[in-house]
């Protein structure tokens, strides 16, 4: 959420910024109700003064013996006042939140300008495609000849979008997410978390997906809690209404869990095999930092990301975002696009994004500065370390060998217990 301090003051910068998110919001009519609301507030602290000047008089003409009832009517008056305006001032007030809420995020001065994704900036890429002698085959034929998965039965049980994993396939998804833990927390020094997997409607409010979102959640009515798209959700919330000390920052946290989309509105997009799914597993990154400081935990959030497709020999390259691709609630972000020779495609397998204090003043997650004292909002980042269904795919198509069978990257021989698939 922004503040109502910075929409004010640069008004037009504000505008500009959302505009290149191409979103259509009417700040003025924003403004217009902010301004009614500091004229209740600032009518009613004139009444309050006024009640107490005269509750003030009233006590003094009691301890004199002098009659008050006049007096005291007229304050009921101005009491019965003050509680009208106190409705409306609290209608005024819940309806600027309403309208502050569905604000986009303003992009950072160094995001490229663009209204969609054709003019994202490749940064950097690594690694070579696979060059082979035979046709490649696509992650679907390969899991379902070697046995991997069973899309069809998935679908049995619980629609299009739940794939089931069975045998080899079931152990490779956990040791992948076992390995991306493992150097998270051994290498990259964060502390892991095994958050819930349903949440109050404040945590993914606090993160940005409520209410603009909302059609794109699972929503268990009866126990009014949301099944989460992602670990950012808990772990972004750790700290939500808490101060924490300047000292503990950055504070880095790591989770896996089961993640849950409905995907509203992507019908008939990518939904060939592990692509896009409603239900997939993915390990995330949280970083919990200092505003100063920010940016330069951006970059070293996307390298360690990155780590991850290094260590499994994927071809892999790195993508800015421009203002028109960004996320609602993202400043600035990087994707990781890995290359599918199956698919003949990149595939987006994280992004690392810096939220600023976005989500910290909807989240009301703050700091203590360590010299004067005083209570800031902190910045947050989150980025995926990794998404595993389209890392599967990649990893199933570019580790292919000529007979049908997976020559797995050497660092999952030991924990798979085997150098070949099939």
């Amino acid at each position: 959420m922004l503040s109502l301090n910075r929409i004010r003051n640069n008004t037009d910068e504000i505008k500009k910024g959302v505009q290149s998110k191409n979103e259509s919001i009417n700040l003025d009519d924003i403004l217009k109700i902010d301004s009614d609301h500091r004229e209740k507030v600032h009518e009613l602290d004139g009444l309050r003064a006024k009640r107490n000047k005269s509750s003030d008089a009233i006590a003094e003409a009691k301890r004199k013996g002098i009659n008050s009832d006049k007096a005291i009517n007229d304050m009921r008056i101005v009491s019965d006042t003050i509680k009208k305006i106190e409705n409306e001032a609290n209608d005024i007030k819940q309806l600027l939140v309403s309208k502050l809420e569905i604000i986009p995020n303003i992009p950072h001065d160094s995001v490229p300008i663009g209204k969609d994704e054709t003019s994202n900036v490749v940064i950097r890429e690594w690694g070579k495609p696979t060059s082979v002698d035979f046709e490649l085959k696509s992650h679907v034929d390969l899991g379902t000849n070697l046995g991997l998965f069973d899309l069809e039965r998935g679908s049995k049980i619980s629609g299009s979008g739940f794939p089931l994993l069975t045998g080899h396939g079931s152990k490779l998804e956990r040791e992948l997410i076992n390995f991306m833990l493992n150097v998270h927390v051994t290498e990259h020094g964060y502390i892991e978390i095994f958050p819930p997997f349903l949440t109050r409607s404040k945590a993914p409010h606090t993160c940005g997906q409520l209410p603009k979102f909302s059609d794109d959640m699972y929503y268990i009515e009866k126990d009014e809690l949301y099944l989460i798209p992602t670990a950012e959700v808990p772990l972004t919330n750790l700290y939500a209404d808490e101060i924490i000390d300047v000292n503990n920052l950055p504070s880095n946290y790591t989770a896996y869990s089961a993640c849950f989309r409905r995907e509203a509105g992507s019908y008939g997009k990518d939904t060939r095999g592990l692509l896009r799914l409603h239900q997939f597993n993915k390990v995330e990154m949280v970083k919990f930092v200092t505003p100063d400081s920010s940016y330069d935990e951006l970059e070293k959030l996307t390298k360690e990301a990155e780590i991850i497709l290094q260590k499994l020999g994927l071809h892999y390259r790195v993508i800015e975002l421009c203002t028109g691709d960004l996320s609602f609630a993202a400043a600035k972000c990087y994707d990781l696009e890995v290359w599918a020779p199956g698919e003949k495609k990149w595939l987006e397998v994280s992004s690392c994004s810096n939220y600023e204090d976005f989500q910290a003043r909807r989240g009301n997650i703050r700091y203590r500065q360590a010299t004067d004292k005083k209570v800031n909002y902190l910045h947050t980042l989150n980025g995926s370390g990794l998404a595993t269904p389209r890392l599967m795919v990649a990893l199933l198509e570019t580790y292919q060998s000529s007979d049908g069978k997976i020559l797995l990257p050497e660092v999952l021989h030991q924990p798979m217990g085997m150098e070949v698939l099939g």
